[in-house]
Parts: structure tokens; C-alpha cells; sequence
């Protein structure tokens, strides 16, 4: 089980620790032509009140979590509300925060995940015990002749790879700090995600073990009739490492 860490008298929070990593976000290494940065913490009014509202309203303690991550943020989840995996309206009818400045917008993985989140005892239950972000806190986009974008993976081009990966080194050690349980990480991904996030853990040691799940794009996309066998998946194993079942 998570517990809460001895700390200092005035020590930020868990969701304060993490609002003021997301205000410090920067992507400085060069790109390859056509794709841009996606970074929702830099003048998105919505990103900024929807992150604010939900990590101060589930991340308002000190407990340990174990860490979830994804590839990086898509353009109608993560990229509008700076919540990973949660697209405006999971916003609104999961966890009750209503923004103004925030557009609805559906992104079918997050759809997913709050299927899972809600197996497990709804957001308030979850978020005690899991934190989600992606191996890349920001996004990326592909940007064609006629100015149109769309989602692009770090691994889609191994220049960009290679270019990020010191930045996500850095992301995951900040992150470390929040109060990450270290006994194993998920991923969602079990193909080129997985194989990044497993071979930095080689190097690098950050968990004892990395887990991978099918991505809940994956699971949308392709095996949507055997959704259901996929939320069993999630829920079997991530309850297991919540109450220090894993490995």
C-alpha cells in the first residue's frame, strides 16, 4: 500500500511538486524539420486551470505512488487539459472539474483509462495510489504542407529519439523525487515504448521492474470487442502493485 513519506514542515505536496515541474517544462534540442513542440503549460489557459484544479484536488498529500507512463502527450488529451490521459470531457463528467476555457474534446484513450479508473474505485481511489504521465512530458506534432497537425512519437524518428532522450532522463529523476515508488513501473505500450522505457531502466536502474500494458489507443482501436478482457488486464495487475503484489 502507498504510504505518506516523513517530511518537512513546510514541503510542497505531491500535486504541487508536480504543477511547478509542469510550469518548468522546456524542449530546447533541435527537431526535425516539420514537427513542432507541443507544450500545453505555456499559455493554454485551459492546461493551466484543468492541471492546477485536478492536481490539487487528488495530489493534495504527501503519500508514495507508483508511476505510470506513456509514449507522450496527444493533442486532445494531455494537449488540451495538461492531464495525462485526460481529455476535457473525462475532465468534467470523471472528476467533476468543470473549466470554462476548456473546449470539449474526446481522445479515445482516455476513454479508456477512465473505464480502468473507474473498475478501480473512481479517480479518488486511483490517484492515491497511481500517478500517470508519459516517458515524454510533451508533445509532439507533424505539421504538413497545409499547416495541418498531427500526434508524432518521440521514436517516430530517431534523430528526435535520440535529440529527447536526455530531456526524458532528466524528466523521469525530477520526477523520481515526487514520492515514486520504485518497485516497478507500468508503461502503456508494449512495443517501441516499452522497449525505450525498459532499456533507460537497464541503464539507469529507476525500478526494479517495468511492466507493459497494451496502449489504451491500442486497445480503442483494434481490440475494442475485447475491451473488457483488457480492463480485467489493467485492474488484475495494477491492484496487485498497488498492494505490493507485484514481480
Amino acid at each position: 500500500m502507498s504510504s505518506s513519506r516523513p517530511r518537512a514542515e513546510h514541503d510542497p505536496t505531491f500535486g504541487e511538486k508536480v504543477l511547478a515541474f509542469n510550469a518548468g517544462l522546456r524542449f530546447d534540442a533541435p527537431l526535425p524539420p516539420g514537427i513542432e513542440v507541443m507544450n500545453p503549460f505555456l499559455g493554454s489557459p485551459c492546461a493551466q486551470a484543468a492541471s492546477a484544479a485536478f492536481y490539487r484536488k487528488y495530489y493534495a498529500d504527501h503519500r508514495e505512488r507508483h508511476i505510470i507512463l506513456g509514449i507522450n502527450p496527444g493533442r486532445f488529451g494531455a494537449g488540451l487539459t495538461g492531464v495525462p490521459f485526460t481529455d476535457p470531457k473525462r475532465l468534467a463528467s470523471a472528476c467533476d472539474i468543470h473549466i470554462a476555457a476548456c473546449a470539449p474534446a474526446h481522445e479515445p484513450s482516455s476513454v479508456f483509462v477512465y473505464e480502468v479508473i473507474e473498475a478501480m474505485g473512481g479517480p479518488a481511489a486511483f490517484y492515491r495510489d497511481w500517478y500517470i504521465n508519459s516517458i515524454c512530458p510533451l508533445g509532439f506534432v507533424r505539421v504538413d504542407a497545409k499547416g495541418g497537425k498531427k500526434n508524432y512519437n518521440y521514436y517516430d524518428d530517431r534523430s528526435l529519439e535520440e535529440a529527447a532522450t536526455p530531456f526524458m532522463l532528466e524528466c523521469l529523476r525530477r520526477q523520481l523525487a515526487f514520492g515514486i515508488r520504485r518497485d516497478v513501473c507500468f508503461c502503456f505500450g508494449t512495443g517501441k515504448n516499452a522497449a525505450f522505457i525498459e532499456r533507460l531502466n537497464a541503464e539507469h536502474g529507476f525500478f526494479g521492474r517495468v511492466v507493459a500494458l497494451e496502449h489504451p489507443r491500442y486497445v480503442m482501436q483494434y481490440k475494442s470487442r475485447e475491451k473488457d478482457a483488457y480492463i480485467r488486464k489493467y485492474v488484475t495487475l495494477l491492484s496487485a502493485a498497488a498492494q505490493g503484489e507485484a514481480g
